[in-house]
């Protein structure tokens, strides 16, 4: 059975970093639920108000010289909010990036309209123009093998919520996904409805996250509770 029961002390809310709730730390990985509006690493615009930059804060407990670091690797869009893990050193890293793929890793998001077929799985080549939007290509020299599964979990008038599978992890694939097939992500600013107003969010959220430990090989599962979108 996944072992489901965090082997550390919870910090406290005073010194849980700000935008971040830890869910699981030990000596070679820290599990974090990330706020919406926060990045995961830096950007030319933003070096401090990220995922990255509070946890190597939260590792070297106010000292500057401390060698300890965080290790990024995976990454969740900046609206996306959910489970985001790090790792403490990096052999760590490396396997947690090699065994990534087979790891399980489901979202849930609220999308525009009624799907034709209720679960599915979509495939294709996504590529990333000049304006860093990224868009599906026919051509597999072109862009990179995207696979996404999908399970409609309950209707709307004007939306439904969706369960979906992360087969493949790349850059906005679940928003690019579902935009092309003619169903956004609700709140997607960047390939939803531009004239939709008075979203406050993106409706996508990483939910779970199953791994094994690169220590003892034992099966783990993180959970979190959804928001309301």
């Amino acid at each position: 059975m996944p072992d489901k029961k965090p082997a550390f002390k919870r910090p406290s809310k005073k010194h849980q970093p700000k935008g971040l709730e830890i869910i699981y730390e030990d000596h070679d990985l820290i599990v974090v639920n990330k706020a919406q509006g926060l990045l995961t690493v830096s950007t030319e615009r933003e070096k401090e108000k990220t995922a990255f930059f509070l946890l190597n804060d939260y590792v070297k407990k106010g000292n500057s010289k401390s060698r300890n670091r965080v290790f990024i690797v995976h990454r969740l869009d900046r609206e996306t909010s959910g489970l985001l893990v790090f790792a403490k050193n990096e052999e760590t890293k490396y396997y947690l990036q090699d065994a990534w793929p087979s790891f399980s890793k489901t979202y849930i998001a609220l999308v525009e309209g009624k799907l034709a077929e209720k679960e599915g799985i979509i495939t294709s080549y996504l590529a990333e123009n000049k304006a860093h939007r990224v868009y599906s290509v026919h051509d597999p020299e072109k862009g990179r093998f995207s696979k996404t599964g999908y399970k409609v979990l309950r209707e709307f008038r004007n939306s439904s919520l969706l369960e979906i599978t992360l087969f493949t992890g790349r850059k906005n694939q679940i928003r690019v996904h579902f935009a092309e097939m003619g169903h956004p992500v609700v709140g997607d600013k960047m390939y939803g409805n531009k004239a939709e107003k008075g979203k406050k969010r993106l409706a996508l959220h990483a939910l779970s996250l199953r791994l094994v430990h690169p220590l003892n090989m034992k099966e783990m599962l993180f959970e979190t509770v959804a928001p309301k979108f």
